[in-house]
């Protein structure tokens, strides 16, 4: 029996099922929202993004201490109260999950805590989270009301964003010493020793953050550098400051297995590789007080209602969609960690707003990947946007394609925080207009860089050619400078720079 009946059902309250509901909403859609955990936000909000990075801005003070003394400030740090930065990190996240369930309240958007699943009818299935024995619906009075009853949500557009989980290392599961980045975030004080496998976002700012809050961290990494999928030269920029500051990096590394016994910690084994031979010297060891698994992250769409759904899924087990969101299945949708592309919330973001668009009948722009930010929260940040020199220079549209290389220390900001890094420029003409040079991708390593990045999403989105990018001059003395004399630079009229 169905015991409501919606325009639009959303299956996870994560930055992609909360921006699609917020949005309906907006445009007069009646909207549900189910959740299977007690708060809105999902991984990022509650045991990712958020807290990951209040950590980091408490261990970047760490940082900013030890570079006083360089400057005359005779400041240092004595310890860290553990229990002070445990509840720095629960009040930010607790203000952030108010003022979003207050906002979902706002517009009227009917919430569902439970376990959900698409039936072949195009029901929306709600059963009580595993562990709790009743449904809770929130509604705008925002009172919790318990329901001992399954309940059935009727939706003419149903949208999945079940979101991820973090990936095991093959053959070794979590357990012990052996923890995912949710675990990492959830403990009590930074451990003294750490091994971190993966050289992705996640592995590089807790290896940065860690490290700046006095841990001795190891990071094994399969390839020569971190950030190896990206640009080449951000990667390289990266993986130098991050030995320059301390951190042990054991490149062409593979682990064969993870160690944990009734002891604290877990010993990793790994074997090495040289120039694509393998080393002679067979398995090696690394022991760390905790192992931090970052391989990436599993799309959560195993459950068996998916297929008897008919969702179509890649191998891996992503939703195939269209650039507006649709699946196979005529009023389903899906987003964010579940279809193809980056594991970003403001990818979530975006793709939430064109799918509630598209049905309300606004025919927005379709998500264009390429106008993406990524940025990672290290030390010196890392982020970038549009394509790598690489990637243009594959691309059949594109021709004349340059490089120009920006090196940071020549803005005087980045000097005075005694920071260091790079930016480049990849410009070339496109097909559809020939002759001019358009801004195709930024890719930046330096302090602020996730800022920064924003003005360069604006250029390379808007396909604005490299001579109007370059006209307007920028504060002096800024950090958004620097984005400006690489503009410059790159149009031929350098000014700080040769």
């Amino acid at each position: 029996m169905v015991n409501e009946s919606v325009d639009v059902a959303i299956i996870g309250a994560g930055p992609g099922g909360y921006s699609t509901a917020l949005r309906a909403a907006e445009l007069g859609k009646r909207v549900a929202l189910i959740e299977r955990d007690s708060t809105l936000g999902g991984t990022c909000l509650n045991r990712g993004c958020i807290p990951s990075k209040a950590l980091i801005t408490a261990t970047r003070s760490i940082q900013t201490v030890r570079f006083a003394r360089q400057l005359g400030v005779n400041a240092s740090v004595d310890d860290i109260d553990f229990s002070v930065l445990r509840g720095y990190r629960r009040r930010i996240v607790d203000t952030m999950v108010k003022g979003l369930t207050g906002l979902v309240a706002a517009r009227g958007i009917t919430v569902y805590h439970g376990a959900a699943s698409l039936e072949p009818d195009h029901t929306v299935h709600v059963v009580p989270s595993p562990g709790l024995d009743h449904v809770e619906i929130v509604t705008q009075a925002q009172t919790p009301r318990p329901v001992s009853r399954d309940e059935s949500i009727a939706a003419h557009d149903v949208v999945i964003a079940t979101g991820s989980t973090p990936r095991q290392i093959p053959g070794a599961p979590f357990s012990g010493g052996l923890i995912d980045s949710t675990q990492a975030l959830a403990m009590d004080q930074f451990p003294a020793r750490a091994v971190i496998v993966g050289a992705g976002a996640v592995a590089v700012e807790f290896a940065s953050m860690w490290n700046a809050a006095g841990c001795k961290v190891t990071l094994l990494i399969r390839k020569d550098s971190v950030l190896s999928h990206g640009d080449r030269r951000s990667a390289v920029t990266v993986t130098r400051e991050l030995k320059r500051q301390g951190v042990a990096i054991i490149d062409h590394a593979h682990v064969t297995g993870v160690e944990t016994g009734v002891n604290l910690g877990a010993t990793v084994h790994y074997t090495r590789e040289d120039d694509g031979a393998q080393d002679p010297g067979g398995e090696r060891t690394v022991y760390g007080e905790v192992v931090l698994a970052a391989v990436g992250r599993s799309p959560l769409t195993g459950d068996g209602w998916f297929d008897a759904a008919g969702i179509r899924k890649t191998a891996s087990g992503l939703v195939q969609v269209d650039a507006w969101g649709r699946t196979n299945v005529d009023g389903v949708w899906a987003l964010g960690d579940i279809t193809p592309g980056p594991a970003l919330a403001h990818r979530a973001f975006e793709q939430g707003i064109t799918i509630a668009e598209t049905i309300a009948g606004l025919d927005p722009p379709a998500v264009d990947m390429d106008t993406i930010p990524h940025v990672i929260f290290s030390t010196p940040e890392v982020a970038s946007v549009g394509m790598t020199i690489d990637a243009a220079q594959a691309d059949g549209a594109i021709s004349n394609v340059r490089e120009t290389v920006y090196p940071m220390l020549a803005n005087s900001r980045v000097l005075m925080e005694g920071s260091t890094g790079s930016m480049s420029i990849i410009s070339g003409e496109r097909a559809d207009d020939p002759g001019t040079q358009t801004v195709v991708g930024v890719h930046i390593v330096s302090e602020h860089a996730s800022e920064l990045i924003a003005e360069a999403e604006q250029i390379v989105g808007n396909r604005i050619p490299l001579r109007k990018a370059a006209r307007l001059i920028h504060p002096h003395p800024t950090f958004s400078e620097a984005f400006g004399e690489a503009l410059l630079k790159a149009d031929g009229r350098p000014l700080h720079t040769r």
